[in-house]
């Protein structure tokens, strides 16, 4: 791995049907439940969908935060609101087409430093965000209960 590149891990381990366990390795963050919504699954946590949904909400509202305060504001409060859009593909496999993000600041414009600055750099430093616009590769291997690598299909 190169000095430019970073990489955590996270766990997840089965607890009942479609409900997992995320573990967060190597750090102190608190395990977080997710789940399928039912009838799937029984509602014990975001599944992934919401969870790729308040990646990017949670993304652009701490960009913004964080380059409101690069030029010395101190911003109030900040609001977000996301709505994802899943629709149906040729393959009728429900996908995530399209997220909406509503940040609401709690100062008026006119109060805020070099807003004009922020506004035009906050998006680009969101690190989900960004990356699920530009779309992110994904490897994926399966192993059987002997640790056996099993064959996949092209995903293409």
């Amino acid at each position: 791995m190169s000095e430019a590149e970073q990489s955590f891990g996270i766990t997840l381990e089965q607890v009942s049907d479609y409900e997992f366990r995320v573990r967060f390795d190597e750090t102190a963050i608190p395990d977080l439940i997710t789940d399928e919504t039912s009838p799937l699954g029984g509602d014990a946590g975001p599944n992934p969908s919401r969870l790729i949904g308040t990646a990017v909400a949670n993304c652009l509202a701490a960009s913004l935060l964080f380059a409101l305060r690069k030029y010395k504001n101190t911003p109030g409060t900040i609001g977000t609101k996301a709505k994802v859009t899943m629709t149906r593909n040729e393959h009728n496999r429900l996908r995530i087409t399209h997220i909406g993000v509503d940040l609401q600041l709690a100062d008026k414009a006119e109060v805020l430093e070099h807003l004009d600055r922020a506004l035009a750099q906050f998006e680009d430093f969101c690190i989900a965000t960004q990356s699920v616009r530009q779309g992110i590769k994904v490897d994926v291997s399966v192993r059987d209960g002997e640790g056996t690598l099993l064959p996949l299909p092209d995903a293409g």
